[in-house]
């Protein structure tokens, strides 16, 4: 999909390892070309993974706080977003990798809002409702795009009622927990904790993890949170969710809203990591809205 810019790539896109990666060397000397570059205005990750934090204790900070740019991706990219936070004072985009623009049908949720989050970022103070996109898949659309299943999206769901503003830390959580005890967990006092699962997160996985985050110093200060839509394979329903929900008391008088539309099903939204937000947690009109400037 044309957004007008040329792009470029780094020198190692293509190296692929055991683990269908890079070598951690290959991995920093991209990122630190991509931001010591002047042409390069945004960085997009090409897809995911399970090990970009083992490239926290070999990124170069500095450059980075000195070289602010636009720096988006999900899932296993949580690691390098919070941590981009947390040590450099970066706000970073959670929203679609380089590779999900070549989806071909159902891409304009995704487009509209990564437009509004990273082009349009800083043109306006105010915050913008997300609306919840009208149809939802995560079927393999890269293996087949004439034969895609969309299936109807109901909207946000309240678990627990509320109003709330403050900063949007999160993403996948379990690659977002890998952070925990480190330096590179952003201060999340204050924040709205966006957070969601692959599909290799059964209800039980999700639980436990929820339950680590929920223990988490600061939490007590945690204003809301909001759960991306899960992936059919991870065998969650609603029914399930309120339980783990209903089940954690660090959460009762916290605003939860859930089946929001970014993470690993598609159409996503992009939101700031480090940017502010806004939920309504209402059982008659929920709504969600990000801050445009982050």
């Amino acid at each position: 999909m044309d957004l007008g810019f040329p792009v470029s790539y780094s020198e190692h896109a293509e190296e692929i390892d055991l683990f269908y990666s890079s070598s951690v060397a290959s991995r920093l000397e991209d990122l630190h070309a991509a931001f010591s570059d002047p042409e390069v205005r945004a960085i997009m990750t090409v897809l995911g993974g399970y090990n970009s934090n083992q490239l926290l204790s070999g990124l170069d900070f500095d450059l980075i706080r000195e070289n602010p740019k636009a720096f988006c991706g999900f899932s296993d990219i949580t690691a390098l977003q919070n941590a981009m936070l947390a040590r450099a004072d970066l706000v970073t985009y959670y929203g679609p990798h380089f590779s999900s623009f070549a989806m071909r049908d159902g891409i304009g949720y995704t487009r509209e809002y990564f437009v509004r989050a990273v082009m349009d970022s800083g043109q306006s103070p105010d915050l913008y409702e997300v609306l919840p996109a009208d149809h939802w898949s995560d079927d393999l659309w890269y293996a087949d795009q004439d034969r895609r299943i969309f299936e109807r999206n109901a909207g946000y769901r309240v678990l627990n009622e509320g109003e709330v503003e403050g900063r949007f830390i999160g993403g996948h959580l379990g690659t977002f927990l890998l952070l925990c005890g480190t330096s590179f967990m952003p201060d999340i006092r204050g924040a709205i904790l966006m957070i969601e699962a692959d599909n290799e997160t059964k209800p039980q996985h999700f639980a436990r993890e929820l339950q680590s985050l929920v223990m988490q110093p600061g939490f007590e200060d945690v204003c809301g949170l909001v759960i991306g839509r899960f992936q059919r394979d991870s065998q969650m329903d609603a029914d399930i969710l309120n339980g783990i929900v209903a089940a954690q008391p660090e959460l009762r008088g916290v605003p939860v809203l859930a089946d929001a539309s970014f993470g690993h099903t598609t159409p996503v939204f992009t939101f700031p990591v480090g940017g502010t937000g806004r939920i309504e947690a209402v059982n008659e009109a929920p709504r969600l809205y990000v801050g445009a400037s982050g």
